[in-house]
């Protein structure tokens, strides 16, 4: 009888120690698999002498993308994230027809009927494919202007979609002072195994809104 309960004691052990290995893999995997953080490549900001903060002032957030639950999702995301640092942010979508958004003549005159002293940009620019960002890059051509980059970034968006493959995924973020038309503060940021866009764009926004704070254009 002893000899028995040894044996069902010791077929017991082995059963726990399959159990304890098998989830000791899942975890494994499952961090394995984990996204990673959004990472920034490059920061570039004005350095024309001018002192801009944005603190108790009226900014759009915009996220530029053909995919309108990631628009209003994204705008929302930074428009509290600059709520909670002392600036009033807005969300476009709440004050632009999506249809008036995709050309600057049609956007303008909602972005001006709001009253915003700046936008915060976040547009997609690649998926699984590299473009180096320079202080030529931001400081020439139509970064320069906030209507003149307007169209251009409209059409050249990079479709993010969530997918169970390794993706890379290439997120410019800009500042414009409206009040001027002109770019002062711009950043690439970088993310992989984006499978919960939700996910991603909270990270990104943070990320992004904490550069903004050391750049002192907001609070």
């Amino acid at each position: 009888m002893s000899r028995i309960l040894a044996i069902e004691g010791s077929v017991r052990k082995m059963n726990l120690c399959r159990i304890a290995a098998t989830v000791a893999v899942a975890v494994m995997l499952v961090e394995g698999f984990h996204a990673d953080e959004p990472k920034l490549l490059s920061v570039w900001r004005i350095h024309d002498g001018s002192k801009l903060n944005f603190a108790g002032q009226k900014v759009a957030s915009l996220v530029i993308t053909d995919d309108l639950s990631l628009q209003m999702s994204g705008e929302e995301a930074l428009a509290k994230e600059l709520y909670s640092r002392g600036v009033t942010g807005v969300p476009t979508y709440r004050f632009a027809p999506r249809e008036e958004l995709k050309t600057a003549a049609k956007a303008r005159p909602w972005f001006e009927k709001a009253g915003v002293a700046g936008v915060v940009v976040m547009r997609p620019t690649a998926v699984e494919r590299e473009k180096v960002y320079s202080p030529v890059v931001w400081a020439s051509g139509y970064y320069q202007s906030y209507w003149g980059y307007y169209d251009y970034g409209w059409t050249n968006v990079g479709a993010v979609r969530a997918s169970g493959t390794r993706t890379r995924v290439i997120v410019e973020t800009l500042i414009f002072d409206l009040r001027r038309d002109k770019l002062v503060w711009a950043a690439t940021s970088e993310t992989k195994d984006q499978t919960n866009l939700q996910e991603f764009i909270g990270e990104l926004v943070s990320a992004a809104v904490k550069e903004m704070q050391k750049a002192k254009f907001i609070g």
